[in-house]
């Protein structure tokens, strides 16, 4: 039947008791919002840390590798208790979780007469078990309960999330820790949890489960081999890509990872549709290129803000909150283009939208790459960043809209647990590769800039000058400025001749290594245009069909 305009109202695709299905949001954002927040908002705090806890370095890392190993391992397994169990249940069980070891990370530094860095991070693997249970359900949610015509707008919403909060991350946890302490980073998420909480019993409703078998086995191999797989490369540099314990090595344990998902494969091809991960959701095209595009726009952002924050704290001299409104532009932006891009993904092909996201995203790369000096003014970066923020913006909402689409209520979870989970897997893996091209290139960008520095020094010191500066290239940052070693005798001139020069040879070194890095990353982004272009555009009949299945 029409309505006198010609169009059928647009109405939930379940059963919301005379509500919106706008109404489910508040509670789906809220938790999504803490999650990514709590991705950043623990980096600032890692100085503070080690020596409140009198860690080091690498034990106070795995504050937040914890956290994001148990968050990426687990998705996949909590996508699939949501078609189970009920997208509803999981997602109020996992805001629980998050929200009580929210609290007790911040209370760790009380456990005990010495505070220990085990409680820590032990509370912080429990609180990324949370935030895998809650994710997937954010988007198969959205899906089941949205019509098409409004599914667009919604993800779009959603995906602003992460441009917001990948804003208030660094600048809140900068505050916090200035101000009222560290153990704030963590306590902020309470009163968010809570209200979130109020809204998930009060508005979200109870999407019809469907008794899927878990598969034991698949369980196990897919969290065995993700955690190997996610551990080598997320901690591969922390042992210098070479031996970790016994026998094991970085890239044996990779390698393993590896043939244990090969076999998780194998598996849940025999299971057929009782598989964790059915097999069948890869045989959609739109779903197979957009969890490559996923992995790769994950990639880009880590490929962007590891040297990035480097550079703008260590070459520039920023503060890290001046390091954080740096970047700001490119999270505001994203914010507001983001619904947008939502709606206009509803109006037109939503791969056209991802594709151009994907080419802004690389033109904001190509301009940093392009621009970076280590005399750079940081107010010249504030455009590429901008530009940046555009390109997450067109692109976050509308792929997540395309990997959903065309999936039955039977497989939502799953297929959203698959692809948040490859997502997570694209920034691990971006996170190895950048860390290494990096180190790698600081071993011949700085012993290059130290010959050009040489020549201000007098000829007698030069060659030991370039000496010392290429025995110490590899350090990530400019602790190894000061290593060059001066015998007592040295007048004291020449001495400071030498530091100015050392200064400027590593500054000049890095930059030029980080362009050169950003560079890989602005050719891994052209796979992402080309998947997006290779999409089939989306049918709304077939968004209806697979709500109401």
């Amino acid at each position: 039947m029409s309505t006198t305009s010609g169009r059928a109202p647009v109405t939930p695709l379940v059963d919301l008791q005379g509500r919106s299905a706008w109404s489910v949001l508040p509670p789906l954002i809220l938790g999504f919002f803490m999650i990514m927040v709590d991705t950043t908002i623990v980096n600032i705090a890692i100085p503070t840390l080690t020596d409140q806890f009198g860690a080091s370095l690498i034990e106070v890392g795995w504050v937040n590798s914890a956290y994001l190993l148990s968050y990426a391992v687990l998705m996949l397994l909590a996508g699939r208790l949501g078609d189970r169990y009920g997208q509803k249940s999981v997602f109020i069980a996992g805001l629980i979780v998050f929200t009580t070891f929210s609290f007790l990370c911040g209370f760790s530094g009380n456990i005990g007469s010495e505070p220990e860095i085990g409680w820590l991070i032990g509370f912080r693997v429990l609180q990324g078990v949370g935030a895998a249970m809650m994710t997937p359900q954010t988007m198969s949610m959205i899906t089941r309960v949205f019509p098409a015509t409004q599914r667009g707008a919604a993800m779009g919403l959603w995906g602003a999330t992460a441009g917001v909060a990948t804003l208030v991350g660094p600048l809140l946890g900068g505050v916090f820790v200035e101000t009222i302490g560290w153990e704030w980073i963590f306590y902020v998420n309470i009163p968010v949890g809570v209200a979130a909480l109020w809204f998930a019993f009060a508005r979200l409703p109870h999407l019809p489960s469907h008794g899927t078998t878990m598969d034991p086995l698949g369980v196990v191999l897919s969290v065995v081999g993700l955690a190997a797989v996610v551990f080598g490369l997320q901690e591969g540099e922390n042992f210098d890509w070479g031996h970790i314990w016994g026998p094991f090595s970085v890239w044996s344990i990779v390698a393993l990872g590896v043939v244990v998902l090969a076999v998780f494969v194998w598996w849940q091809h025999r299971q057929g549709p009782r598989a964790l991960l059915p097999l069948r959701l890869f045989r959609s095209r739109n779903f197979s290129l957009a969890n490559v595009d996923g992995m790769v726009v994950t990639f880009a952002m880590i490929g962007i803000f590891f040297p990035l924050t480097i550079y703008l704290q260590s070459i520039l001299g920023l503060t890290p909150i001046n390091a954080a409104l740096v970047m700001m532009p490119g999270s505001l932006v994203s914010g507001v283009v983001a619904p947008f891009a939502g709606r206009l993904s509803d109006r037109v092909p939503a791969k056209w939208v991802v594709a151009a996201g994907f080419a802004a995203i690389a033109g904001a790369v190509l301009w940093l790459a392009a621009v970076i000096d280590p005399d750079l003014s940081p107010y010249a970066l504030l455009w590429p960043m901008a530009l940046f923020g555009v390109g997450t913006g067109l692109t976050f909402s509308p792929l997540s809209n395309l990997a959903t689409s065309g999936l039955d209520a039977r497989t939502a979870g799953a297929g959203a647990g698959a692809f948040n989970t490859n997502r997570q897997v694209g920034g691990v893996i971006g996170s190895a590769v950048v860390v290494a091209l990096l180190s790698a290139r600081l071993t011949v960008t700085v012993p290059a800039a130290a010959q050009d520095a040489a020549a201000a020094l007098p000829e007698q010191y030069r060659q030991a000058f370039v000496d010392g500066i290429s025995q110490a290239s590899g350090s990530l940052g400019t602790t190894a400025v000061g290593s060059v070693q001066l015998p007592d005798s040295v007048p004291a001139s020449v001495a400071e001749q030498v530091g100015v020069a050392a200064q400027q040879a590593f500054f000049a070194g890095f930059a030029d290594a980080a362009s050169q890095t950003l560079l890989l990353v602005g050719v891994v982004l052209v796979i992402g245009v080309v998947c997006a272009a290779a999409m089939s555009p989306v049918q709304h009949r077939e968004h209806e069909d697979a709500g109401r299945a």
